[in-house]
């Protein structure tokens, strides 16, 4: 029992290495996540240190933060002429399911993960108005919805996941979420998630630089961190 329940420290353990970050809010000045340009190298610079290779700027689109999308992109270019290391950077956006987002799908002005996945979220205690339907119609648009961080939408249960598993929806794990970063009730559920093998990536939803500190002194389970996708 003993062997097989150990755990271990995030930073020992090389699971960043060759990783793709698909989530986090590095991108500075347009969210709630990094506001400096400094501070934004810094985590990539802690990023390559930990052996990650490709790293989603993942910034918010939601009715409080209405980015738009040419400002994003020159916000991003900005940040890869000041970096000068060796990851492989990309630009998508983690979206909001609300009237804002239904705007932008209309219009098609969208900022998807590769393969035209599209990372969404909700609100942490309630589903957004006609969520199915809001899910059913990216695909119709030719887009496949990934859901960042189910482990956290305390609305959801065993019988939800399993619904939208079925509606051929990706779920990202974020990896803090198994520290109990969140909370008990979220780790339990990523746990959970994570054995029945529902998620199909992971991120960090890094907004602070302190947080990634904190998560590689975190430990956890052997056995979990080796099932994280």
């Amino acid at each position: 029992m003993g062997l097989f329940n150990r755990s271990m420290k995030v930073s020992a353990s090389g699971i960043f290495r060759g990783r793709t970050e698909w989530h986090c809010h590095v991108l500075p000045g347009v969210d709630d996540g990094f506001q400096e340009m400094e501070d934004s190298l810094a985590a990539l610079a802690m990023y390559e240190e930990i052996g990650v290779r490709e790293v989603w700027l993942t910034p918010h689109i939601m009715e409080d933060i209405p980015n738009r999308t040419a400002a994003l992109k020159q916000r991003f270019t900005e940040l890869t002429m000041a970096y000068k290391g060796s990851l492989i950077l990309h630009l998508a956006s983690e979206n909001m399911l609300d009237g804002l987002f239904d705007e932008r799908l209309e219009a098609g002005d969208l900022l998807p993960l590769s393969d035209k996945r599209l990372l969404v979220e909700t609100s942490y205690f309630s589903p957004p108005f006609d969520m199915d339907n809001t899910l059913n119609t990216i695909k119709s648009k030719g887009f496949f919805p990934v859901l960042a961080h189910p482990e956290r939408y305390m609305y959801m249960d065993k019988k939800r996941y399993e619904q939208l598993k079925g509606m051929d929806i990706e779920f990202q794990l974020n990896i803090p979420s198994l520290t109990g970063a969140y909370g008990p009730e979220a780790k339990v559920r990523a746990e959970h998630l994570l054995e029945a093998g529902m998620y199909n990536c992971s991120g960090t939803d890094l907004h602070r630089l302190s947080s990634l500190e904190h998560l590689l002194k975190a430990d956890i389970k052997k056995t979990i961190l080796h099932q994280i996708p």
